[in-house]
């Protein structure tokens, strides 16, 4: 079950990561791209064939257009998932595909975007090394028909992309092994227990985390895996934690809950550990992209932004830490 944005804010980059099947093939499982197409930027013909970026010299690069929803996905997170999915390194090469046309590359539209891409790039490579070009886009022009949607129409044709990896989350999570329930519920307690493994909810207003805005990030207290950021925590009223996203798009999944008769809603789970954590909404801030995931403070432990090890976070997380400065 996806949650769209109530408030869809799309937005689009342009990206290169060698031969478009692939690359297109695994944003299209991304939870928040809203679109995509292939073609051929920021060569030096108008309109060239497939033929000739391939045999002629054009100085095309074969090309991912992407439109995202930026209140389900952010820059940073396209950005990251790119460079899971290619040697950033490798000039003019993925996968077995040599040539210009298989470079790798951004570009963007709008200056704005530059800027982040330089910060995530400073951030994740301080020595400068990666090949992949971040240029603003001169000219985008889209591929033959046949080529779109290529993998869809062709579930055997060929592709350089690990696909399945589109749908693990950006963070490392941690080791958990299932423990018993008696083992579990000493550890965590009876109502932490009661909330994640038997999907019980707290009173109002009661919570740790209720009223609590510090800095730092919420993790699942049975696993340990990120869910939420302190940034995107906003006071709703409501008696229970309130979020504007998870940490990452894939970081927690969605059911249906049909428990409570005549009044439907849609449970959140934590992606690893499989924790019930509370339900989402579609009343929260317009501005936060109009989503409340009303979550309950015991399925939560909160660690401190100075508390936090470096060793433990992956790529992703600790971008964000960066990000928000905390």
């Amino acid at each position: 079950m996806a949650i769209q944005s109530v408030y869809a804010d799309k937005r689009t980059i342009y990206v290169a990561g060698g031969c478009f099947w692939g690359v297109e093939a695994y944003f299209k499982r991304v939870a928040g791209i809203l679109g995509t197409a292939v073609g051929y930027a920021n060569g030096k013909t108008e309109n060239p064939t497939y033929e000739e970026v391939c045999h002629n010299d054009t100085g095309h690069a074969e090309t991912v257009r992407l439109e995202y929803d930026r209140h389900i996905i952010s820059l940073e997170e396209i950005l990251l998932h790119l460079l899971r999915i290619i040697d950033p390194y490798s000039v003019n090469k993925q996968g077995g595909d040599v040539g210009t046309q298989y470079r790798t590359g951004i570009y963007y539209t709008d200056e704005v975007d530059k800027a982040r891409v330089e910060r995530l790039f400073k951030a994740v490579d301080p020595e400068g090394k990666f090949a992949v070009e971040v240029l603003p886009l001169e000219q985008f022009f889209d591929a033959e028909l046949y080529h779109q949607d290529y993998l869809d129409k062709n579930p055997n044709g060929y592709c350089h992309v690990a696909l399945y990896k589109a749908d693990e989350p950006l963070v490392d999570l941690p080791a958990y092994v299932k423990e018993d329930k008696d083992a579990l519920r000493a550890r965590i307690g009876d109502d932490a227990y009661a909330i994640t493994q038997e999907s019980a909810t707290e009173h109002p207003f009661t919570g740790e985390y209720d009223d609590f805005f510090e800095k730092g990030i919420y993790v699942d207290i049975v696993t340990g895996e990120p869910l939420f950021i302190s940034a995107a925590k906003f006071n709703s009223g409501c008696g229970w934690p309130a979020f504007s996203r998870p940490i990452t798009a894939n970081s927690v999944v969605y059911k249906e809950d049909l428990s409570i008769p005549g009044r439907p809603r849609v449970e959140v789970r934590s992606a690893h550990g499989d924790s019930h954590l509370g339900h989402v909404f579609t009343d929260g801030k317009e501005d936060l992209g109009g989503i409340r995931y009303c979550i309950n403070s015991k399925s939560l432990r909160f660690i401190k932004a100075e508390d936090m090890s470096k060793k433990a976070m992956a790529l992703g997380c600790r971008y964000w830490m960066k990000k928000y400065k905390i």
